[in-house]
């Protein structure tokens, strides 16, 4: 178990970055925290290239108890609900265990692979998971949550939708262009590890 510490380490100080940084705004769409979160697919898809499946699971359960930690230390300190807590943890742990999934079912193909689209899948995964929960598509919006049902044009420019659906194509864009840059260190972690004779 020690040989994970250092992904259960990345993986706790994503997930405590992002719940800081999704409290600050990035522009009318994104908060900083768009940017900190998707690196969680990264420390995940190294984990399972580096250790298989079932280790990459157990850093992303490690990753959902320091989730629900923030979140219940966020929502005490009123900076969050409860039900947009509840919204994170789901979607996180869906996104994560289906990103895992994928990159295991696809381990054997082209190197590139695994990362990139089991990183499209889960983030898809998590980012309508989340938005759908959090914004009242399952259940009524109530006084915390009813600014995201405002109607405003889709990123500033299309037809008039909820806010949250701006927010979420938003979200889901970062988390698709970072997937694709997290393929370079990636890469270069892998290689660096696998070569490393102390590991062998």
């Amino acid at each position: 178990m020690r040989h994970l510490l250092p992904a259960t380490l990345a993986m706790a100080a994503v997930v405590l970055a992002s719940n800081i940084l999704v409290q600050f705004r990035l522009g009318d769409w994104l908060t900083w925290g768009a940017l900190t979160y998707p690196v969680a697919f990264l420390v995940t898809d190294v984990t399972n290239r580096l250790h298989g499946a079932a280790a990459a699971r157990r850093i992303v359960i490690a990753g959902f108890i320091a989730g629900v930690a923030c979140s219940l230390v966020a929502a005490g300190a009123g900076t969050t609900t409860l039900r947009i807590a509840a919204a994170s943890g789901l979607a996180f742990m869906l996104g994560q265990m289906s990103d895992v999934a994928v990159f295991d079912a696809l381990r054997h193909r082209r190197w590139w692979q695994a990362p990139f689209l089991s990183s499209l899948v889960g983030s898809a995964l998590d980012t309508i998971i989340f938005f759908a929960v959090a914004f009242a598509i399952f259940l009524p919006a109530d006084a915390n949550t009813a600014w995201a049902n405002e109607a405003v044009p889709l990123l500033g420019v299309g037809p008039m939708l909820p806010l949250w659906v701006s927010l979420g194509l938003a979200d889901w864009g970062v988390k698709l262009a970072l997937a694709a840059m997290a393929l370079v260190p990636f890469r270069i972690i892998v290689a660096r590890l696998l070569s490393d004779p102390l590991r062998n």
